[in-house]
């Protein structure tokens, strides 16, 4: 069992070393650079700091305002890591933001594993393609983990799954599905295709076959293609994909989100048994 420390603010202002890991967190470029340097991630409120023991991820700390101990007090039971119990105004004073869930903790990042082992045994993959807004990618997680895929591709510009947003938006799905980044993308296409995947790129393109045709095919192996928001994908990875899919819209729209596509093309594409 952890022992609980309570945490005073210093008499000069100064953050508290012990509280390291929680500085700053409405800085994201700072963040974004030092999170992953340091290994680390950071799991805000009580379902997600669960979800993160749950699928092994090994705490460094807690940071707890004090009604919340109680609420946590079977997970710091089972951890060894510090918990700091911290005022209101010192949780907002040391991560630059009202703590209004109560619960932070800092968790260790695992190691990624290499694409061809997550893809050896999926049926369902897809890739993302540089997105970078850590919302839509949070909420594409969250659809992978309840609508069937087994992997997940983030291309080197895509963004960090685990920055503090996406996991809240993902209400903790992405640390449940399998994912990783490729090193060197439209090139690591030949990884599906050598696993046995048919790819398809989500576009729009006078070219493409609609949703329900891919759907029909019901591909045993099938790797679902998604780009930026604004751009979507990139001429690279449109000219490496086997087919190109579109979803027929209504009422003069072109498109939707690219989290919302991904639902709709998740839910079409699932696995049938």
């Amino acid at each position: 069992m952890a022992e609980i420390v309570t945490v005073e603010a210093t008499p000069d202002g100064s953050a508290d070393p012990r509280l390291a890991d929680y500085t700053g967190l409405t800085d994201v470029e700072l963040r974004r650079r030092r999170e992953p340097a340091e290994g680390l991630f950071i799991a805000e409120g009580e379902k997600v700091i669960r979800r993160a023991v749950a699928a092994g991820y090994e705490m460094r700390s807690m940071l707890l305002t004090a009604k919340w101990t109680h609420v946590m007090a079977d997970v710091i039971d089972r951890t060894a890591a510090p918990v700091y119990e911290v005022a209101p105004d010192l949780a907002e004073r040391v991560t630059g933001y009202h703590v209004h869930r109560g619960a932070l903790a800092s968790m260790h990042r695992k190691p990624l594993p290499p694409p061809a082992d997550l893809l050896r045994t999926a049926r369902r993959a897809v890739v993302f393609e540089d997105m970078v807004d850590h919302a839509n990618l949070g909420a594409a997680f969250r659809n992978a983990a309840a609508l069937g895929v087994d992997a997940v591709l983030l291309t080197p510009r895509c963004a960090d799954p685990l920055y503090r947003r996406s996991v809240k938006v993902s209400m903790g799905a992405v640390l449940q599905v399998p994912w990783t980044r490729l090193e060197s993308w439209p090139k690591d296409a030949e990884l599906l295709r050598e696993a046995g995947f048919v790819t398809a790129a989500l576009c729009l393109d006078d070219r493409s076959i609609t949703l329900d045709e891919l759907a029909e095919r019901r591909d045993d192996r099938l790797a679902l293609l998604f780009g930026t928001e604004g751009d979507g994908l990139t001429a690279g990875a449109l000219a490496a994909a086997d087919l190109r899919v579109s979803i027929p819209m209504d009422a003069g729209v072109d498109s939707l989100n690219v989290a919302a596509t991904s639902a709709v093309a998740f839910y079409m594409t699932r696995p049938r048994g």
